[in-house]
């Protein structure tokens, strides 16, 4: 976890550590125990609130960054097992979500070329983890070395959460009718939260055997795929030999799958449509396929999707 990246301009760490001790400081001396209930471990975070939320709050627990928008589908993907595992790690790192269309300056300030995005910030230092989609072993594993450094290197040991402090009751509400599919859809997501890709794969598979409109295992199963891919690739290797063979469809396809994965969306879909543009007969049609594949994974109501059908059709037509 290298390339810290310059927060002097939001605030410096020493600073942020001092605010911190002095708020826990002064909620001892209220007679607060310091824990915090289990909604505090997953909070939304703007640019008026990133030096309290954040800032501050990272003197005491490592806080992990996801940045997001509404229209980027693998974002959907990816924020719900962070905030899962965010729950499960009970204190030992808080969960920040950021808007990225609502605090434009924080995506700016942390370099953000693609989301998903995930970032850490630890006393005050910003660590960037990954990028992208990334399978729950690989998100845990981070997270592991993510808190093994903070607690060497910064004393860091998390927040105590008491499970029932400032937690309204829970109000009884009829159980959600379960659909034909959720069963087989959950044991899809369940193996590749494991990271069991062929085994989700199946699962959608499965699905869209019987209701090929599936928009949920559609969506699932491009995603699956497309880490499938993606994981036994060797990143140097695959974007040496496109940059060295711009002509061979196999390499520019092989290196947009690792732009997609990597959360550079608009790279994936430019150089695919460059290739369509290039070639004819089956590599035209190779190129053309596996880029309204990765259409799939985005979801066709994002705007990159459109403008890149828009660019698609020009070169076909």
């Amino acid at each position: 976890m290298s390339g810290v990246v310059d927060l002097a301009a939001v605030k410096a760490a020493g600073e942020a550590k001092a605010k911190a001790e002095q708020t826990r400081a002064e909620a001892a001396r209220q007679g607060g125990g310091g824990a915090v209930p289990p909604s505090a471990l997953v909070i939304d975070v703007d640019e008026a609130g990133f030096e309290r939320d954040v800032l501050q709050r990272s003197a005491e627990v490592p806080v992990v960054l996801d940045f997001w928008a509404e229209w980027c589908e693998p974002c959907k993907q990816l924020s719900p097992v962070l905030e899962r595992l965010a729950l499960e790690y009970n204190g030992r790192f808080v969960l920040a979500k950021v808007d990225v269309e609502a605090n434009q300056m924080l995506m700016q300030q942390f370099g953000i070329q693609g989301i998903p995005a995930v970032f850490a910030v630890v006393a005050g230092q910003a660590l960037p983890l990954f990028q992208g989609l990334a399978p729950e072993p690989q998100i845990r594993e981070t997270l592991d070395q993510l808190i093994q450094v903070s607690e060497q290197r910064f004393g860091l040991t998390g927040l105590t959460v008491d499970a029932d402090a400032g937690e309204p009751a829970a109000a009884s509400a009829p159980a959600p009718v379960a659909g034909p599919y959720d069963a087989a859809l959950e044991a899809a997501v369940d193996a590749l939260d494991a990271g069991d890709l062929g085994g989700a794969i199946q699962a959608y598979k499965n699905v869209l055997s019987d209701d090929p409109g599936n928009s949920e295992a559609k969506l699932g199963l491009a995603q699956a795929e497309l880490l499938s891919r993606v994981r036994e690739m060797d990143p140097q290797k695959v974007r040496q030999d496109a940059a060295d063979r711009p002509d061979d469809v196999r390499s520019q396809i092989a290196a947009a799958d690792l732009d997609l994965a990597g959360g550079h969306v608009q790279d994936a879909f430019g150089r695919l449509v460059e290739a369509v543009r290039r070639t004819a007969g089956e590599d035209r049609d190779a190129a053309r396929l596996r880029l309204l594949e990765l259409f799939e994974v985005i979801g066709p109501d994002d705007p990159r999707v459109t403008a890149a059908r828009t660019a698609l059709a020009r070169v076909l037509f």
